[in-house]
């Protein structure tokens, strides 16, 4: 799996707690594939974050290849914009990618406009 993406989470794991998802509640779950499969699941409650591997029932799946996915961890492209080209997809509840894409970097200066 991609080093920004691993780097993500872990980081969200260390978070513990994010303001700005105080009103969220519910299960992201990623599935990304990379020629294998690999699960990251974080738990969000009232802006408590929890993150596993577990592979359990989410309230919002998402599936990206793991270059696409790493893009987005980097801050190079946005998660909204990549379901609306059909790089990812998601499943469930789409309120909780937009709450997940809050936890993202933003968009770094210089480059491409077309990748967000």
């Amino acid at each position: 799996m991609a080093d920004e993406t691993v780097e993500l989470f872990e980081e969200l794991g260390r978070h513990g707690h994010e303001p700005l998802l105080r009103r969220a509640n519910g299960t992201v779950r990623l599935d990304i594939q990379n020629g294998q499969h690999s699960i990251w699941s974080l738990d969000i409650h009232g802006g408590d974050l929890k993150v596993s591997h577990r592979a359990r029932r989410a309230d919002c799946t998402i599936h990206a290849d793991a270059k696409v996915f790493d893009q987005i961890a980097s801050g190079k492209a946005n998660a909204t914009a990549a379901v609306l080209r059909g790089a990812i997809s998601v499943e469930g509840d789409p309120e909780l990618l937009l709450m997940f894409q809050r936890l993202l970097p933003g968009p770094q200066a210089g480059h491409d406009e077309r990748l967000r």
